[in-house]
Parts: C-alpha cells; sequence; structure tokens
C-alpha cells in the first residue's frame, strides 16, 4: 500500500470533515477516523483524517491524544502532519491551541511552523494577525458568548502566545502578497529572531494557495481548514469529482442540533419559516429527570415519515447564559449533548438514513452514540460541511451524515443539504 501523504489531527468532529471536505474538493482520496484507530490503514487513500474531542477537555490529556493520533499517522508512514482547529480559532486562555501544538513540534523536532485559522470561503479572514469573521472582528461576531469557549480578544498573536512557551510572530499580508518565496524569506528572518510558532494572514483563496507552496517541506502544518486547498498540489494532485462519489442515499431525513451559535439560530428558523416540523429541547425538563429523548423520539416517529424532521436544543445567548447559571456550563452541555445523541441513534433506528447533525461538540457526541469509526467523504453542501458515508452499529446499518460546525453554512442549510444528495 503507497504510503499516507497527509495525515490529520482535527480537534474536534465538524473540524475534522470541514478539512477532509477541502482536502477532498483539492482532488485528495479522503477517509475520516473517529478516535485514534486501533488497527493500521486498510484503505487506499492519501490522507486521513483523525477526529479527536479535544478542543475543550484538559490540555493534558488534549496532548497525550493528540500524540497517540501522531505516532499511529506515523506509523502510516504519513509524510506531513496537518493539526486543524476551528477556524474561529476559539480555545481557552489555557489552551489547547497553544499546547498541543508546542508537544506535536517537540515530538516531530520541528523546529517551526505556522498557524492560521483562515478560511475565506466562510468569510474567515486574518489581517495584521487579526481575525475577522465577516465584516467584523471575531470578539465582535457572536463569538464572545460561546458557552465553552468564548473569544473576546480577536489578536491571534497575542491569543497564542498566551499559551505557548515559544515565541509567536507574524507572516503579515504584505509578505502573502508577493507569493512562496517572500514567504519562504520571512519564516527563516522569524526564526534568526527565535521565532518558533508565526500566524499567517490570508483574506482570500489566493493568498492561501501562495502560501501553500511555501509549506511543502514543514514536517508539521497548524491550520483551520482553509489552508488544506493549497497542500495537495504539493504532492502532485489536482481536483478530481471522482474523490468526492458516495454510495447512492435512500432512507429517511432529519437534523439534530445542539449548537447555539448565531448561524445555527438562523439555520433553525428558516427552518421553521418554511414549514419545517421542529420540536426544541428543553434542558430545565432533562434536569429534572424527564425522558425528553422518548418524547422527542415519540414526536418524530409519525412525521418523518412524511418530511425530514429537526429536534434542536439551539438557544439565544441569554437563555444559554440562564440555563447554565442553573446547571453550570460543564453539565448543561453535557447533558443536552447525551440526549441530542440518544435521540439521533433513535432516529436511525426508525429508519433515518440521511442525518444532519449541527454543532461541533454535538457532532462527537452523535457520532460516538452511532458507533461511527470511519467515513468516506463525500460532495460538499456549503465551504466546509460536506456528506460523508459511515457505518454505524445499529445493525451495521449505513448512514449518509452531515456534520456541521455551528457557524458554518447558509440560512437554508438544513433543506439545502438534502438537496445536494438528490
Amino acid at each position: 500500500m503507497a504510503k499516507l501523504l497527509l495525515g490529520c489531527i482535527a480537534d474536534d468532529f465538524t473540524g475534522a470533515t470541514d478539512l477532509a471536505n477541502n482536502l477532498v474538493r483539492a482532488g485528495m482520496r479522503v477517509v475520516q477516523a473517529i478516535g485514534v484507530p486501533a488497527t493500521p490503514l486498510d484503505a487506499e487513500v492519501d490522507a486521513v483524517v483523525v477526529a479527536l474531542k479535544s478542543r475543550t477537555i484538559a490540555p493534558a490529556e488534549a496532548i497525550a491524544q493528540s500524540l497517540d493520533a501522531l505516532r499511529w499517522l506515523q506509523a502510516q508512514g504519513a509524510q506531513q502532519i496537518y493539526f486543524k482547529y476551528c477556524s474561529t480559532f476559539d480555545s481557552t486562555p489555557q489552551g489547547n491551541i497553544g499546547p498541543v501544538t508546542e508537544a506535536l513540534m517537540e515530538a516531530l523536532k520541528c523546529g517551526f511552523t505556522i498557524a492560521t485559522p483562515a478560511f475565506p470561503d466562510n468569510k474567515r479572514t486574518v489581517f495584521k494577525g487579526y481575525l475577522f469573521a465577516g465584516d467584523v472582528l471575531l470578539n465582535e461576531s457572536g463569538m464572545q458568548n460561546h458557552p465553552l469557549t468564548p473569544m473576546t480578544d480577536p489578536n491571534l498573536v497575542r491569543v497564542l502566545q498566551a499559551q505557548c512557551t515559544r515565541k509567536v510572530g507574524l507572516i503579515d499580508h504584505a509578505v502573502v502578497a508577493r507569493g512562496a518565496a517572500a514567504i519562504t524569506e520571512r519564516i527563516e528572518q522569524l526564526q534568526g529572531e527565535g521565532v518558533s510558532v508565526a500566524i499567517v494572514d490570508a483574506v482570500s483563496n489566493d493568498d492561501l494557495l501562495r502560501l501553500g507552496p511555501a509549506l511543502a517541506k514543514m514536517p508539521l502544518v497548524t491550520a483551520g481548514s482553509g489552508v488544506a486547498i493549497g497542500l495537495p498540489a504539493n504532492f502532485g494532485l489536482a481536483p478530481s469529482s471522482q474523490a468526492s462519489a458516495l454510495p447512492t442515499a435512500g432512507g429517511l431525513r432529519a437534523v439534530v442540533s445542539g449548537s447555539c451559535s448565531l448561524a445555527t439560530n438562523r439555520q433553525v428558523l428558516d427552518f421553521i419559516q418554511r414549514g419545517g416540523a421542529a420540536l426544541a429541547v428543553d434542558p430545565l425538563r432533562i434536569a429534572a429527570g424527564v425522558d425528553v429523548a422518548a418524547e422527542a423520539l415519540a414526536w418524530a416517529a409519525p412525521l418523518v415519515q412524511k418530511q425530514p424532521v429537526l429536534v434542536y436544543s439551539t438557544a439565544e445567548a441569554g437563555a444559554v447564559k440562564s440555563v447554565q447559571g442553573k446547571l453550570g456550563v460543564e453539565e448543561a452541555g453535557a447533558m443536552v449533548e447525551r440526549t441530542i445523541a440518544a435521540i439521533a441513534r433513535g432516529l436511525v433506528e426508525r429508519g433515518v438514513r440521511q442525518l444532519v447533525v449541527a454543532g461541533g461538540e454535538t457532532s462527537g457526541a452523535c457520532v460516538q452514540a452511532l458507533g461511527i469509526a470511519q467515513m468516506q467523504i463525500g460532495p460538499q453542501i456549503d465551504p466546509g460541511v460536506p456528506w460523508c458515508h459511515a457505518r454505524t452499529d445499529v445493525e451495521g446499518l449505513p448512514v449518509h451524515i452531515a456534520l456541521k460546525s455551528g457557524n458554518f453554512g447558509g440560512d437554508d442549510f438544513f433543506t439545502k443539504a438534502f438537496t445536494v444528495l438528490g
């Protein structure tokens, strides 16, 4: 079997499919593994994305999981390692982006790497080291209200330096605009100044494509998914529709959502306004001991036979904080994730074979509840969100599944998704 070209470690499940989607679009055959595989790779692919659920856990645990993934990818012969985090760079002052990056650098004996969450297709851009979401700075985009990883500083050099022992610098847009040779020269200059990690500006896909060749010999790349569009060409690959081919879809259709992002709030509202069948999950009723999952499945059973259904815990920031104040931040999130995951499994047991999941933590919980070990990456629905095909442990039944980061997708995403499969 040919050696693996690119070995990727993603810090959550939607982020993993986001990265895999961009690699597939650029011509790579990609498999996504849920957690570190226990056996060697048995598929002819160009890249593997190991999806972890490490974004919000303790830094030491995130490092341990990431190093386990690295060792497995190295055993498969991966020629380059890619550590993928969110395009909103969301983390805490303790990590986990910085600590994991430094642990991977140490393990790979890598003296320098880059960091950029830029993903222009989804309106995430970096200029002078500041991260923008659309037309506003990150801390004005709604991410300042994230229930687990609120982002109040858009200056990525500052954010990453607070998490790193190594010196963090900047490769600004004036350099990137001059191309790969100028980027390489700037990297050498920064290394001479003792810098080990550099934030890279990018305001367009052209910037990312200029960056790609400068990363060809770098053992470790850290980024959001945007940088992925410029890497396959380093291995002599070009875009191909065959890379995204999936088996024919069938069965019932459903959406489950645990994200409270502004984008997902709009998507829920759009689905309801279009006449979609939707049911809200109340965290306080879950906390009171009500079997909310059973209620939701009883509600969905007759409706899903006729049309897609949506079960959601999405809420406005004020409502989320109110629930967190009563139940605690971690318990409120974990409780809802467990319930949504139980509903997702119940829907598959009842015939759903096309399932959209919204929210990074929710996606991780649902994939684990369905016993999914690997996913084949298929066609893109919206930037950063592909359909995937996977086998579950529900009687070994296959599903088409889309894992949507909370901030991704157009307002009509929940309706549009099913039209992509035909």
